[in-house]
C-alpha cells in the first residue's frame, strides 16, 4: 500500500487537473487547502481545534482550507506541527506552498505586510518598535492603505484585499490573554500620508485603543534623547521571532542571538518612551497641530 503521504500527492494532483478555472496560482492554493484539509481530517481535528492547537485564528484556517489566503511558513509549519505531521509530509506541504509562491502573478498579487500581520495574529505577546509608520495593529483601513500603495508596482486589487485583512486581523488586540506594547517615535507620528483629516481619524484610533487593559501604547517626543538611532521598525512576536519590516519586504528572524538582539534594543527605546496620561497628552497635542492644518479649530 502506497504510505500516506504519497496518496495526498495523487489526490492533490488530481484535484488540479480538475480544475477549469482561476489562475495558476490560485489553483496551486487550492490544491495546499485541499491537502491540509485532508489531513486534518485524517487527525480527526474540527478547524476550530486545529486553529487552538496552532495558536491561530479559526478563520485563518478557514480561508487556508478554502484557498482564500496564503500562509506564511511560519504558520503553515504552526498547523504541521499541530496536525503532528512526519518529516515527508511536512516537507510535501512546504513544497505545495513553495509551488504557490512561485505561480505566476504570486508577485503582483502579493504586498508586503501579509506575514507580519499573520505572526502577530498567533501571538501573545506583540512588542513593535516604528519609527516611521505608524504599528500595523493601530492603523485605520485609509492609513493601512497608503502603506501598501507605497510598494512599486502593486496590484490595486491585492491592496484592498490586504487592508480588508489587516483590519480583520487587528481585533486581536482586544482578546483577553494577549498583551501588546507599542514604541514609537514622535516623528512616526508626525510623518503623514493623505490628508490631515486622516490622521485626526488615526489619532482617534490610537486613542481608543491606548485605553484597553491589554495595550500599552508609548511614545518617544522630540524632546527625549533615543538611546541609539534607529533605522528600521520592527516586532517581536512572543519570544520566537522577530519581524524586520523593510520597504519592500518583511524579514523573519528566529534566531537566539537575533531574537536578543532585537529583544534588547526594543527594552532600550521602551524605556525612552511616555505612556499613559504623558502619550495621551503628546498625542492630543500632536491632533491639534493637524486640526490646524485642516482650517479647523479645537472645540
Amino acid at each position: 500500500m502506497a504510505p500516506g503521504w504519497l496518496v495526498g500527492r495523487v489526490l492533490v494532483a488530481a484535484w488540479c487537473r480538475t480544475l477549469g478555472m482561476g489562475s495558476e496560482r490560485q489553483k496551486r492554493l487550492t490544491a495546499l487547502g485541499v491537502r491540509l484539509r485532508e489531513l486534518r481530517a485524517a487527525a480527526g481535528l474540527t478547524g476550530a481545534a486545529l486553529a487552538q492547537r496552532a495558536g491561530v485564528g479559526q478563520p485563518t484556517v478557514s480561508k487556508i482550507e478554502n484557498g482564500r489566503m496564503v500562509p506564511s511558513v511560519d504558520v503553515l509549519d504552526r498547523l504541521s506541527g499541530a496536525l503532528d505531521l512526519d518529516a515527508p509530509t511536512r516537507a510535501e506541504v512546504r513544497e505545495l506552498l513553495a509551488a504557490v509562491e512561485a505561480a505566476p502573478g504570486s508577485g503582483r498579487d502579493s504586498v508586503p505586510g501579509s506575514d507580519l500581520d499573520e505572526m502577530i495574529r498567533g501571538a501573545r505577546l506583540v512588542r513593535s518598535f516604528q519609527c516611521v509608520v505608524l504599528p500595523a495593529m493601530l492603523q485605520t483601513a485609509e492609513y493601512a492603505r497608503h502603506v501598501f500603495e507605497s510598494r512599486p508596482g502593486v496590484d490595486p486589487e491585492a491592496v484592498g484585499r490586504a487592508v480588508a485583512a489587516r483590519v480583520e486581523r487587528q481585533s486581536v488586540i482586544y482578546e483577553r490573554g494577549r498583551e501588546s506594547v507599542f514604541v514609537m517615535t514622535e516623528g512616526a507620528l508626525r510623518t503623514w500620508p493623505g490628508t490631515p483629516a486622516l490622521m485626526l481619524a488615526q489619532f482617534d484610533r490610537l486613542l481608543a485603543v491606548e485605553s484597553l487593559s491589554t495595550v500599552r501604547l508609548g511614545v518617544i517626543p522630540w524632546r527625549h534623547r533615543v538611546p541609539l538611532l534607529p533605522r528600521h521598525g520592527f516586532t517581536l512576536c512572543d519570544r520566537r521571532a522577530v519581524v524586520v519590516e523593510e520597504f519592500r519586504e518583511e524579514r523573519v528572524l528566529e534566531s537566539q542571538d537575533d531574537l536578543a538582539f532585537y529583544e534588547d534594543h526594543f527594552a532600550r527605546f521602551e524605556d525612552a518612551a511616555v505612556f499613559g496620561a504623558e502619550a495621551r497628552e503628546l498625542a492630543l497635542r500632536l491632533m491639534d497641530e493637524f486640526r490646524n492644518l485642516t482650517g479647523t479649530t479645537t472645540p
